[in-house]
């Protein structure tokens, strides 16, 4: 049987023709993206005490980056729904990030910061949150169009440290940092290309682990943005159901749900392991799978490159968009549409 799929993957006709929109073509440039240009002029109205990032999906993803790297000096939340938290107002800073520029979430939140003067600041691609930004005068990033907004997590990352680098929000620096390690991803990405066969590929080795099952990611909350980006990825790129989760928290209660039922289950576990969590958060990873050994499936274990958190966060979100990749090419899919949820917003607009 693996025999049989593991020729899709170094097919190299077969890939083009399923990945009919070059997704990996994309996933290559995506080191890229971080070193784009928005040249925006930001003037507030005065002191930012707290900061809103409201968003969905892909939008909003990149907005988890943040708080793992380089982090805030003032609070900082990602709403992902319709209304704005009770405290926000004329000192809270409201993002309002949505690729397509045209998400109802988002167009609902804009609506509540203007009517509490919260201070805003708009990131799409196009849209009615561009036509907003236009009207209202409000900064506007302008992000790159063209591509699936789970596809867009470094145009936004770059946004997002651009804003709160020039306002005194983040660490100076975290700009610098960003491009530097933008240019050493690039020399990472060709080791998981398509041309690169599987017994060389880290990415194709792990989709052929994955394929046929649901996917549990587990990782420490330093690396979680990035393992609920392969989440997502499974979920938008190979149509395959899949779920994340962080240490410790996992100790508290899921750690017991793989105890019961089947011993045979039909999951894969992939763990996203940095010797930068908390020592406890390793040690948790270590004993967990020794006492959950024959109760749950053995983890599929990624030692995430890169020396600094930044890097690792970058590397371990970029080999995650490829392990999807190929995994939906095994699926026998094509992984840029998303066909089902376009359906859904037509039906929830009728």
């Amino acid at each position: 049987m693996k025999e049989g799929i593991l020729s899709v993957l170094d097919n190299l006709k077969m890939v083009h023709e399923r990945d009919a929109q070059d997704a990996l073509g994309i996933a290559q440039k995506q080191a890229g993206y971080l070193k784009h240009s928005f040249n925006v002029e930001l003037a507030m109205d005065g002191p930012i005490k707290n900061v809103v990032l409201a968003g969905m999906g892909g939008s909003a993803l990149p907005g988890a980056f943040i708080s793992s790297w380089p982090g805030l000096n003032v609070p900082f939340e990602i709403v992902r729904n319709y209304n704005l938290p009770p405290y926000v107002g004329p000192e809270t800073l409201v993002i309002s990030s949505s690729y397509s520029g045209n998400t109802e979430e988002s167009l609902s939140t804009l609506k509540e910061a203007k009517a509490r003067n919260a201070q805003m600041i708009i990131i799409a691609a196009g849209g009615q949150l561009a036509a907003q930004a236009k009207e209202g005068g409000y900064p506007f990033y302008e992000v790159p169009g063209g591509i699936q907004p789970r596809m867009s997590t470094f145009y936004f990352l770059k946004a997002f440290i651009d804003i709160f680098e020039t306002m005194g929000l983040a660490q100076k620096g975290s700009l610098e940092e960003l491009d530097k390690s933008g240019v050493w991803l690039e020399s990472q990405v060709s080791a998981w290309l398509a041309d690169v066969p599987t017994d060389k590929n880290q990415a194709k080795q792990l989709a052929l682990e994955l394929v046929g099952k649901s996917i549990v990611m587990y990782s420490g909350p330093k690396l979680y943005p990035a393992a609920n980006k392969w989440k997502i990825c499974f979920n938008e790129n190979a149509k395959n159901v899949a779920w994340s989760n962080q240490y410790p928290e996992f100790n508290h209660n899921e750690f017991l749900g793989w105890t019961s039922h089947p011993v045979d289950k039909p999951y894969a576990v992939v763990e996203l392991r940095s010797q930068l969590e908390h020592p406890r958060t390793q040690k948790r990873f270590e004993v967990s799978e020794r006492l959950l050994s024959g109760k749950r499936p053995s983890p599929e274990v990624v030692r995430v490159q890169g020396e600094t958190l930044l890097q690792q966060l970058l590397w371990a979100a970029n080999l995650g968009d490829f392990v999807s990749l190929y995994l939906a090419l095994l699926n026998g899919l094509n992984p840029t549409p998303v066909d089902l949820i376009e359906k859904l917003k037509a039906e929830l607009n009728k």
